[in-house]
């Protein structure tokens, strides 16, 4: 894999350490831990990403080295003797298949919540409440700080005993790096005021953690060196720390951060989102390789083959982190090295996996549902034991994913769609412009079916006569859902569903209200379209938060739009009627929580809630069906292939075993749809 002449598959020496090529797995969590310990499911996410060909993945995202370090997102916990093990079986799986192992660790500092695990005060250098996670911490006493240099060097040297390649630590927005910024430091002793006074304590942790490991244990450090914001570190404080660290042989690989990550709306700026400038910090990162002269990494939306290649051919990194790229194909590395690039399947943005983090859960990848479910699902589908006609009808996420999958096993089929293009609900989605690049969900399967055989037929209704004719073993339905309609004492009919605005079937002007009973994505969508083209906007939701189902990161490029276009938000409120008076609407809202009514005077009511199943044809179907529709969910869940129709059953019916996957189940969303698809076509 290292004999191409690509940039990327170039080997790079680190120390002691010869890396087969550029590409990294920068650090992240995945919350994929059980009780602080990377188990199993930990353990093969980073396996599959060796075995895909990545130079070295960065376990942890951070682990955390003492027990006032709560965990905010699934964190490992360092400060654990009891973690050597299971570090030790990680780290064997990762050097098995050729790729180094190194895990970050941090103390959250202020990053953090108290109201959990060991309810320990938060700490950080001065009582600066951050605005994610809302605790004002304690100010941090010397023993304080003694103890915690002590817990650096001792998670430090547990991860040199599991066999980990080395460590980085993280410094942005997280303890180290919150002594260095005057925005969150304000001491008075010699930890504050000048920058060498608030450069001690992290010199303190790296030095007591290099005496620990001595120096053939890569030390990197994953740093801010601009917070681009008034009165905090400036490029010219971030490169003296960094030349004092290098120099001083304290850290061997400066890993890059530009921007700060106190709120979300910062945060979007440090992790670019979709619909974002590619690479933003890019230059700003070949600033720092230039003037340092030491090795640098870097990963801000470098979710690409062309970037990432050309950020290395131009000398403006040492090692590129495709850290989100990695999440949507694995072995992405492997399909570049052996001359398959339009096969890697793309990063589309979505920063599902980010969101789902910041959310308390796990992080999975909008469209790659084996992610993160290694132990489950695989990433390549093995081949069918027998070989099936599979008729799959809908090419929406659900039933583009279902005909890759059979077809990659190895299954003869045939898709059909009554849209002139395939995509489904993501056509509608794509119509705003920061969510273009959903799109890639759509025309990567629509190539990969095209390169497996799959006979692809736009333009087509299915029906049961189309099913009789095509005489398939099974036929999956992904049909998709319709437009929900709100239930209103009165004047449904003059609700117009968001799609219709969305779609271009209805031109949105003048004073609108939009309901959005659903909080979700299509939601936001909408509203987002609707203020960028009306007088006036004003949502209208019965939750007590708007976009409730809509992750932080991603809110803030809504957002954005909504607070530049001055729409009013009016939470705990429901639609309750609509009747028309002259040429206008009058709408009628009320609450969950009080018998008080008002009314609107609008020119158009739009309204999300999401979809119905369109389930016509299943239904029409399932009686003819050799299954009657049904799904083994204990097979399903456990992996296993669903029981066929036995052939007496098959001759008396249609002959076919019948499912729906997707929305034509019920209202969901675009990973939902995939993983319905993926794990019951794994097994078919």
């Amino acid at each position: 894999m290292t004999s191409s002449i690509d940039p990327l598959l170039q080997p790079f020496q680190l120390g002691r350490l010869t890396l087969r090529n550029r590409v990294v797995v920068t650090a992240h969590e995945t919350a994929h831990s059980e009780n602080g310990m990377p188990t199993d499911r930990y353990r093969a996410y980073h396996v599959e990403r060796a075995r895909g060909g990545i130079a070295m993945t960065m376990t942890a995202g951070s682990a955390v080295v003492s027990a006032d370090s709560p965990a905010s997102f699934g964190n490992l916990h360092a400060y654990r003797d009891e973690i050597v093990p299971w570090i030790r079986r990680l780290t064997d799986g990762v050097h098995e298949h050729g790729a180094a192992c190194m895990i970050q660790l941090t103390h959250l500092g202020r990053r953090t919540g108290w109201a959990q695990d060991d309810w320990l005060p938060v700490l950080a250098p001065s009582a600066v409440r951050e605005a994610a996670h809302r605790a004002i911490p304690k100010v941090a006493e010397q023993w304080d700080l003694d103890r915690i240099v002590g817990d650096y060097a001792d998670a430090a040297a547990r991860m040199q005993a599991g066999g980990m390649d080395g460590i980085e630590l993280e410094a942005y927005g997280h303890l180290i790096d919150q002594f260095w910024s005057p925005l969150t430091n304000q001491r008075d002793d010699a930890y504050g005021g000048s920058l060498e006074n608030r450069m001690r304590f992290g010199l303190d942790v790296l030095a007591a953690i290099r005496a620990r490991v001595g120096h053939d244990f890569i030390i990197s450090i994953r740093m801010v060196l601009d917070e681009q914001t008034p009165g905090g570190v400036t490029p010219a404080d971030g490169l003296t720390i960094a030349r004092r660290l290098t120099q001083a042989r304290l850290v061997d690989l400066v890993n890059v951060i530009r921007g700060r990550i106190d709120s979300d709306a910062e945060l979007a700026k440090v992790i670019p989102l979709q619909g974002m400038a590619s690479a933003p910090h890019l230059e700003f990162a070949a600033q720092v390789r230039a003037e340092l002269g030491v090795p640098v990494l870097h990963a801000a939306k470098i979710d690409d083959v062309a970037t990432a290649r050309y950020a290395i051919a131009e000398g403006k990194l040492d090692l590129v982190g495709m850290t989100r790229a990695n999440l949507a194909d694995p072995h992405l590395v492997r399909k570049l090295a052996e001359g398959r690039a339009e096969q890697i399947r793309p990063c589309v943005g979505a920063t599902y996996c980010l969101d789902r983090i910041y959310e308390g859960r796990e992080a999975l990848c909008i469209h790659n549902a084996a992610t993160g479910r290694e132990l489950a699902l695989p990433q390549v589908a093995s081949p069918a034991a027998a070989r099936r006609r599979v008729l799959v009808i809908g090419a929406g996420p659900a039933g583009l994913e279902a005909a890759r999958v059979c077809a990659e096993r190895g299954h003869q089929v045939e898709l059909v769609e009554a849209m002139p293009a395939a995509g489904g609900q993501l056509l509608v989605a794509a119509r705003n412009k920061r969510r273009r690049d959903l799109l890639g969900i759509v025309e990567w399967r629509v190539a990969e079916c095209r390169r497996l055989g799959v006979t692809i037929r736009l333009d087509t209704l299915a029906d049961a006569a189309l099913v009789e004719q095509l005489a398939p073993d099974v036929v999956l339905v992904a049909t998709g859902g319709l437009p929900r309609e709100p239930e209103l004492a009165s004047g449904t009919e003059l609700v117009t569903p968001a799609w219709d605005v969305l779609s271009g079937h209805v031109r949105a002007a003048g004073q609108v209200l939009f309901y959005d009973d659903a909080g979700t994505h299509s939601s936001l969508t909408a509203a987002q379209y609707l203020a960028e083209g009306v007088e006036s906007l004003e949502i209208l939701t019965p939750e007590r938060t708007l976009g409730v189902d809509v992750g932080g990161l991603t809110y803030t490029g809504y957002a954005g739009t909504l607070v530049e276009h001055d729409v009013r938000v009016t939470l705990n409120h429901r639609l309750l009627a609509v009747h028309r008076d002259g040429g206008r609407l009058v709408a009628t809202i009320g609450s969950d929580h009080s018998s008080r009514q008002a009314q609107r005077v609008v020119d158009l009511v739009v309204a999300e809630l999401g979809t119905d199943a369109n389930d016509e044809l299943y239904l029409e179907l399932r009686d003819r069906s050799g299954n009657g529709g049904a799904v083994d969910y204990a097979a399903l869940v456990a992996g296993l292939p669903q029981p066929l129709p036995a052939p007496s059953t098959r001759q008396d019916t249609g002959g076919f075993a019948l499912y729906r996957i997707g929305d034509a189940v019920a209202s969901r969303n675009v990973h939902a749809a995939i993983y319905d698809a993926q794990r019951l076509c794994t097994t078919l």
